[in-house]
């Protein structure tokens, strides 16, 4: 499952998220989150939160989903090139792991007390965040991760998007979460369409009256479109990925969304997984003469 897109968007959701995602640990004071590419050698922070106005430490949150026995290493690395552009700042390193399994051996030191580096296991905290706080929107966004069983996911699939869309959260959090949600049930049931997949998620709210529906599919509907099976989910895909360009880069030129629309849910994908990599809309979607 693709996790590095919708984990760079939860941490975005602010200080209950860091809280979340590090396994209990609180931001103290007002913070900044970021992604940031280190010029000169081009080595991108997946994370970064920044104190405003205090003298509070510095994280660096690194996500990987995969075993690589350099994430470590890459992540002192980072911490290193921030801290010497940033002397005066005092720089915490976390490491998120989808598996304990997947922690590097080395070096050996890190993630015990007081080191530069600390490790968060998802496979581990996770289950007892949803334990401890069933009804918490930024551990419901998670149920995708944790729950192996599909026909139990299905099943408890309205639940978790009615606890995010009546959390009392600010609008703006709300759809982030919303988005993380939607983009992780897309990936696991990889075989829906949008519509299926709209329809698990509000089984007790007819989809024609869903936001997500009428933003996704009531003009097609309006203009007799027929969708198929994998255009219906190539178009949600296209309305993710506009959200994100239009959040990161602004509003989108006329000559983008046709061409987003037209992309194979292969390239849109793509797309999705490099977004935050990319420096700007060209970099990612090419120049409008293409």
């Amino acid at each position: 499952m693709k996790t590095d897109h919708p984990i760079y968007l939860f941490l975005s959701a602010g200080a209950e998220a860091f809280r979340v995602l590090t396994g209990g640990q609180r931001l103290i004071g007002d913070y900044r989150f970021s992604s940031l590419t280190i010029k000169g050698l081009e080595r991108r922070l997946d994370g970064l939160f920044e104190p405003e106005g205090h003298t509070g430490p510095v994280y660096v949150v690194e996500f990987q989903g995969q075993a690589l026995p350099k994430t470590l290493y890459n992540l002192l690395t980072k911490m290193g090139l921030y801290g010497e552009q940033h002397p005066e700042c005092d720089v915490v390193g976390i490491g998120v792991f989808l598996r304990a399994r997947d922690a590097p051996r080395y070096p050996s030191r890190a993630g015990i007390a007081q080191s530069l580096t600390q490790a968060v296991f998802l496979d581990r905290v996770l289950p007892e965040w949803m334990d401890r706080e069933p009804d918490n929107p930024y551990v419901a966004v998670f149920a995708p991760l944790l729950i192996e069983d599909d026909d139990e996911l299905r099943t408890r699939a309205p639940g978790l998007w009615r606890t995010v869309q009546t959390a009392p959260l600010e609008p703006a959090e709300r759809d982030i979460l919303a988005q993380v949600l939607e983009f992780w049930f897309f990936e696991r049931f990889r075989g829906l369409t949008a519509k299926e997949i709209w329809a698990m998620l509000n089984l007790l709210t007819p989809i024609q009256e869903t936001r997500a529906y009428q933003s996704i599919f009531a003009e097609g509907e309006a203009k007799g479109q027929a969708k198929g099976r994998a255009e219906g989910k190539a178009e949600g895909k296209a309305s993710a990925l506009k959200r994100q360009l239009t959040r990161r880069f602004g509003a989108l030129p006329a000559w983008a969304e046709p061409r987003i629309d037209a992309a194979s849910i292969e390239q849109l994908d793509a797309w999705l997984d490099d977004i935050f990599e990319a420096a700007s809309l060209v970099d990612l979607i090419g120049p409008a003469s293409d």
